[in-house]
């Protein structure tokens, strides 16, 4: 008998394996999420009056709704991991000043900013997924392909966080950050993206998971 210890299984892999994974981000399949929350009366009270704030400006409308959206699209099995594998933040107190953040293990996945009366967003993906050869390669980015994805080529632009394959893809308005989440092969690595993220173990911002936002994300 071998007495080398088993590693213990962290992040989604304690729900779903590699290959059920692959097949959720290639949109090969779908499985039943819980039907109970896990939900911390402490958390969501303390962020009751940020909510109240945000649902005050103009564009919590368009937040909320693209926030379903994400909820739904781009994170497996959203109840059954909230909080603890990803969370979402109300007006973090960060330099940026965002209206939400969307954050798993220690990675910002998603987050969206005021743009005047509109929005603007954030998203963090692996460049390979957003190069014309699909390498880590900063000068291989397909431009054409990103400027389809928005209503016009000024909606959209990136930069380069640190980190190897780290991609940052900035989309301007809300009717450009819908076209962009409806993309096949966007949503395909956002959910290649998060899932990885997903899968290093707990969620280190669980203690700025605003549920009140939450909600919105889990009804779609």
């Amino acid at each position: 008998m071998s007495t080398t210890p088993r590693r213990s299984t962290t992040g989604l892999r304690q729900f779903l394996n590699i290959e059920r994974q692959r097949d959720w981000i290639e949109s090969k399949t779908d499985f039943r999420d819980a039907d109970e929350r896990s939900e911390s009366l402490e958390l969501r009270f303390k962020y009751a009056a940020r909510f109240q704030k945000l649902l005050r400006r103009p564009q919590a409308q368009d937040v909320l709704e693209i926030l379903g959206r994400y909820g739904q699209s781009c994170i497996p099995m959203p109840r059954r991991t909230e909080r603890h594998y990803w969370s979402v933040s109300c007006l973090p107190s960060t330099s940026d000043k965002p209206l939400v953040r969307v954050n798993a293990s220690w990675m910002e996945l998603f987050t969206l900013y005021a743009d005047g009366e509109g929005i603007r967003s954030r998203f963090i993906v692996h460049l390979s997924d957003f190069t014309t050869d699909h390498s880590p390669v900063q000068g291989h980015v397909d431009e054409p392909f990103l400027e389809r994805c928005v209503e016009t080529p000024e909606d959209v632009g990136y930069f380069f966080p640190r980190g190897a394959d780290i991609f940052g893809i900035n989309v301007r308005g809300s009717a450009s950050i819908r076209k962009f989440l409806a993309s096949r092969r966007v949503l395909r690595a956002i959910r290649t993206f998060n899932v990885t993220h997903m899968n290093r173990g707990r969620n280190a911002y669980q203690a700025s998971h605003c549920y009140s936002v939450a909600d919105y994300m889990l009804e779609g």
